[in-house]
């Protein structure tokens, strides 16, 4: 993993914009044509489109989403338009799109993207604010708009299912509260926050997040490792990526090993989740965390 930055750490520029689905005229308006060309810069609106059987002409940083967010699928035909950071505009305009799906986190290069093609923008991390609920919201937004009513509806309601399955999975586990870290190397790492999908769905679970201050559009970076030890009683959940160095590092670290989730068993890895996603992260993470959970031996409560 790369060292903490604005840019790594998806902590894009950001303008303050009403709450809800906001952006274009678009918005709130009759049905768009089905047959249009869409082109979306937002990894959230991008898995939300797939999720809806919408396959856009083209979306950005295909090859790390795939990596990162791994699902939904992503069709070959999806042209790549580069960095989340900087898209590539000349790509963008040789995708030819009829409407450019984006999000608060780009409001910086709006006017830019407006050039090309009428822009719906829609917002689902607000800073203090769990987003679950947003997205939600935005997936019946996006579905109503793009004439996909009833597909965006069943979305919904099988999110709140697996869910809720996984809630019933983790119930024995959900006497201790959980730290959601990402390791950005040995001795740091990224938290995520109740403003968080990761820490939205985990109250949701019926956990306690054991990260007890406040974080500003989801995470805090980068935190000490010794914070780890302000909450003994708390389980440790990794989510990859996992830098090789962190690896080694910990294996052989006092600290690490003195951590009593180390000493305990209290410690999983999840593969890789989308940390600013829609409802298709919020559904990957119950179930990577219930599946992790599962594979270690019966918990014990102190």
């Amino acid at each position: 993993m790369q060292p903490y930055s604005a840019r790594n750490a998806f902590a894009l520029t950001r303008r303050s914009f009403l709450g809800g689905a906001i952006g274009s005229s678009f918005i709130g308006q009759a049905q768009a044509n089905p047959h249009q060309r869409i082109a979306v810069v937002d990894w959230a609106m991008f898995e939300t489109l797939l999720a809806l059987d919408v396959v856009p002409a083209a979306a950005t940083e295909l090859v790390q989403f795939r990596k990162i967010a791994v699902e939904p699928h992503v069709p070959t035909q999806v042209a790549d338009l580069g960095l989340r950071g900087s898209p590539n505009f000349e790509m963008l305009r040789l995708s030819n799109p009829d409407l450019i799906i984006s999000s608060r986190w780009f409001s910086w290069v709006q006017d830019s993207l407006e050039r090309i093609a009428p822009v719906a923008s829609y917002s689902i991390y607000e800073p203090g604010r769990p987003p679950y609920a947003s997205a939600e919201q935005i997936t019946i937004a996006l579905g109503e708009y793009l004439g996909r009513k009833q597909q965006a509806q069943a979305y919904v309601e099988a999110s709140s299912l697996e869910i809720a399955q996984a809630t019933r999975r983790l119930a024995d586990r959900a006497m201790r509260p959980v730290f959601l870290i990402n390791l950005g190397d040995a001795r740091h790492f990224r938290v995520f926050g109740a403003d968080s999908m990761f820490g939205d769905v985990l109250q949701r679970l019926g956990f306690r997040n054991a990260w007890p201050k406040a974080t500003s559009y989801a995470a805090a970076a980068p935190i000490p490792l010794e914070a780890l030890a302000e909450e003994p009683e708390a389980s440790i959940v990794i989510i990859s990526p996992v830098p090789p160095d962190a690896h080694s590092t910990l294996a052989n670290s006092p600290l690490w090993k003195a951590f009593p989730a180390v000493r305990d068993g209290r410690v999983v890895t999840l593969p890789p989740v989308n940390p600013f996603g829609a409802l298709p992260a919020a559904r990957r993470f119950a179930r990577v965390l219930a599946e992790a959970f599962s594979k270690l031996g019966a918990p014990t409560h102190g």
